[in-house]
C-alpha cells in the first residue's frame, strides 16, 4: 500500500499536451496514484486516444497558445463542477537551427508554446484554485533552465523563463495556498528528441557526459511529479527538481 502522503486520490489533474511523450507519462503516473486525469492536447482525437487509455480520464481541448480559448475552456471545465486540484504544463515544442540564421516565425513559435502557455494557462487554473485556498502547479521546465547546447538558444530561453516563471508563481500565489513547482528534465528518449535518439554521435556523446550514462526513460519522471502534486510537498515551493542523470551537476 502506498504512503497516505503521496496518495491523490480525490484529486483531478490537468496535464497540457499530454497526448504522447512526458506529458502522457505523467498523466499515467498521476493516475497510478489515484489522481482523475484530464488530458489535454490541440489534436481532438489524439487527446481522446490517449485519455481512452487511462481509467476515469477525459480529455479537455484547446490550443494552449490562446489566451481566449484557455480560459473559455478552463472556466468552462470548473463551471461544469470540475475543479482542477493540479495542473502540470506540459506543453512544449523544440526547433534546432543555428542562432545567426533562426526563423523569427520559429522564435515566436517556442515563446508562445514553451512559455506564453504556461503563463495564460497557469493564470486560468490559479484563479480558481486561489478561491479554493488551495492548488499544485508544476512546470515542466528542462536541463536547458541551467544549461545551454549550440543550436537552441531560443529554447534554452524559454525553459530558464519557465524556471523564473515558476519562481514568480510561488512568490505571489503561496499566500493563497498554491505551491508552484518546476521539474526540469535531462535528456530522455521521447517524440520531441526524435532526430536525436537516432542521431549515433550524439547518443554516445551524451551517454559518456551523463554520470547515469543512458537516457532517461519517461516512467522515470512519475516520481517527481506525484511527490510535488502530493502532500508530501506541501512545504515545496518556487522549486526546480532536475531530473537528469547528473548532467547538469558534472563536468
Amino acid at each position: 500500500m502506498s504512503h497516505p502522503l503521496f496518495d491523490l486520490t480525490g484529486c483531478r489533474a490537468l496535464v497540457t499536451g499530454a497526448s504522447q511523450g512526458i506529458g502522457f507519462a505523467l498523466a499515467q503516473g498521476l493516475a497510478e496514484a489515484g489522481a482523475q486525469v484530464v488530458i489535454n492536447g490541440r489534436d481532438p482525437d489524439r487527446a481522446r486516444a490517449a485519455a481512452a487509455r487511462l481509467p476515469g480520464a477525459e480529455a479537455l481541448v484547446f490550443d494552449v497558445t490562446d489566451h481566449a480559448a484557455v480560459r473559455a475552456a478552463v472556466d468552462g471545465f470548473e463551471a461544469a463542477g470540475k475543479p482542477i486540484d493540479i495542473l502540470v504544463n506540459n506543453a512544449g515544442i523544440q526547433h534546432r537551427a543555428p542562432l545567426e540564421d533562426f526563423p523569427p516565425e520559429a522564435f515566436e513559435r517556442l515563446m508562445q508554446t514553451n512559455i506564453a502557455s504556461v503563463f495564460y494557462v497557469g493564470q486560468a487554473v490559479a484563479r480558481h484554485m486561489i478561491a479554493r485556498g488551495r492548488g499544485r502547479i508544476i512546470n515542466i521546465a528542462s536541463v536547458q533552465t541551467a544549461l545551454a547546447r549550440p543550436g537552441i538558444a531560443p529554447y534554452t530561453a524559454t525553459k530558464g523563463a519557465v524556471g523564473n516563471l515558476t519562481k514568480g508563481m510561488a512568490t505571489d500565489w503561496a499566500r493563497h495556498g498554491l505551491t508552484c513547482n518546476a521539474i526540469a528534465p535531462g535528456y530522455f528518449d521521447t517524440p520531441l528528441n526524435a532526430a536525436l535518439v537516432a542521431d549515433p554521435a550524439f547518443s554516445d556523446w551524451l551517454v559518456k557526459r551523463t554520470p547515469a550514462g543512458r537516457w532517461g526513460r519517461v516512467e522515470e519522471l512519475k516520481g517527481a511529479c506525484i511527490f510535488l502534486a502530493s502532500d508530501a510537498a506541501s512545504f515545496v515551493n518556487g522549486h526546480i527538481l532536475y531530473v537528469d542523470g547528473g548532467i547538469s551537476v558534472s563536468l
